[in-house]
Parts: structure tokens; sequence; C-alpha cells
């Protein structure tokens, strides 16, 4: 067992213990999964309604014999912000980078099962994995500008994409510093080095660099674990104003955050998806105990 899987045992066992009013509390969904067995997740009325951009369909992944993910089926809908959230090593990540296959990088990777981008395969052997990504802005947790100018940054996709027209370069690289919130404080240092803003400015390049290309959606991996409190409350701001023009699904790690930013919720535990729902009940009122204690830091 892996110290993860040890410390979130240890976790459960001490809310177990500890009980609430001297009451044990028994946790039959997280034991069924620790067990191994399927576990239908509780999924809310209200996702039942959506119009989705995303859909996995009974997905699994595999790096090599570890299985990662465990039978997702979920719905992403449109125009809105969802939250992943679970402990470290619940699969988020994987799950997120799964949507644009990004896994296809790491060797061993097997997966089972489908998704779909706006009714479109994502898995056919047909794919074009290049032109998929395209489809998919992403922001990684740790800003990650390339060694060249602001407006170079910002514009690469659309160079490597054969964009050659300056005019056009230059309105895309104005309209998305201003989608990301940092137009005002780079206009006058375009043509200077990304890698000497701060680190709050690295990750608004990052998410204009992202959207240059007019994504379809905008793929989050914890943009703001790096990030010091004033940043963080800066990028949290900007995705409330992303998401008016783009679906974004976004893993967090940080309970706060995920109630402040999202729309709907997906708690995840051990590769599984647990509950489903929008963000409001599923913080205020979720249907399952482990939920509740999750959300409320009780375990994990």
């Amino acid at each position: 067992m892996s110290d993860v899987e040890n410390k979130e045992r240890s976790a459960v066992q001490a809310v177990v213990a500890g009980g609430m009013g001297g009451d044990a509390v028994h946790y039959d969904v997280i034991d069924a999964i620790r067990r191994g067995e399927g576990v239908e997740p509780t999924v809310h009325g209200e996702m039942a309604e959506v119009d989705s951009v995303i859909q996995t369909d009974d997905f699994k992944l595999w790096y090599g014999v570890a299985q990662a993910i465990h039978g997702i089926s979920m719905d992403v809908p449109r125009g809105a912000v969802t939250a992943l959230i679970g402990p470290s090593g619940c699969g988020k990540s994987t799950l997120l980078r799964s949507i644009n296959r990004m896994n296809d990088l790491v060797d061993g990777v097997r997966v089972e099962g489908g998704i779909t981008l706006n009714g479109a395969a994502v898995y056919e052997p047909t794919v074009d994995v290049i032109e998929l990504r395209k489809r998919l802005g992403m922001v990684f947790q740790k800003p990650n500008p390339f060694p060249m100018s602001i407006f170079e940054n910002v514009v690469y996709p659309l160079r490597i994409d054969g964009e050659r027209r300056k005019s056009v370069l230059q309105d895309a690289c104005e309209r998305s510093l201003k989608s990301a919130a940092i137009w005002d404080e780079v206009k006058d240092r375009l043509k200077e080095s990304a890698l000497g803003l701060s680190g709050g400015q690295q990750q608004r390049l990052c998410i204009a660099r992202a959207v240059v290309a007019d994504p379809e959606v905008l793929l989050l991996d914890e943009p703001c674990s790096a990030l010091d409190p004033v940043a963080t409350i800066r990028i949290e701001e900007l995705i409330t104003e992303i998401s008016e023009r783009y679906t974004v699904l976004i893993v967090t790690h940080n309970m706060q955050q995920a109630a402040r930013v999202s729309d709907y919720t997906a708690f995840m535990y051990l590769g599984r998806l647990v509950e489903y729902g929008p963000t409001g009940a599923m913080f205020q009122n979720p249907k399952l105990i482990e939920t509740a204690h999750y959300v409320s830091g009780r375990f994990g």
C-alpha cells in the first residue's frame, strides 16, 4: 500500500474512531471502494438535465498493471465550471489528462470505455491527437511560459498552426491577454521575456496562450497550487470571468476554491466517481456522509 493510501486510511480510521458526538461513523462507500468492489456513483438528478460538452462512458485507465481510473461515466456541462475534487492519488489529474490524451505520452498506458468531445470520440484510432489538443486549452500546476517574448508565448499556438499574418497575430495576442486579465500589465512589455513576469502573471499568460486558439474546453490542472494567496485570488476571479465564454474543467485540492469558482463538483476517490452534482448541493447538502466529511475536512 502506498504512503498516500496509508495516510488516507489512517485519516478515515481516526474519524471512525472519534465519530461525531461520540458515535462511530461508517463510510460504507469508501470502505467498499477500498475493498475493490464496484460502487455505483451518487449522481444528483440535476445532472440529467445538463447540456454536456464532454461525456465519459465507463472510462477506465491503467498505468501498466495498476488501474488508475475505474469505470467513470459523467457528463461535463457546457458553459460552466466543473471541479474535480478528492484526495491525492484519486485520479483527478489522470481523468483530466485523459480528455486531451496527454496520458498517451506515458509508457504502458491502456484505456477502455470512451470519452466524447461535442459528440466526437476522443479515443477512436482515426483521431488526430494534435488536432484534438488544439480543441482543448490546457493549463498546468506550475506556470510554464516558453523562453521567448510575452507576445510570442501568446501567439505560439497560432504560429505552429501556420498563421503568419502580423495583424491577425497582434489582434489575437491583445484579445487573449485581455481575456486573461493581464493586458494592462504587459501591453508595453510584449517584446520582453515572459520569464521576467511574476508567478501569478506567468500563470495568467499561460491561460492567455491556452485560449488564443478559441478552444472548446479549458482544462486547468491545479492552476493555483504554486501561487501565493494574492495571485490565487486573481486566478480565481479570472476563472469566473472566463467561464462566461468557455467551458472549464478544473482539478483542485482546495475545497474553498472549488466552492468559490465551480458550478458543479465531482468527488473522486481511488479512481472512482463517488458523488457528482451542483456545487451548492455538494457542499451544503451532499447525499453521502463521505462527501460531507471530505468537503468539510474531516478526512482526506
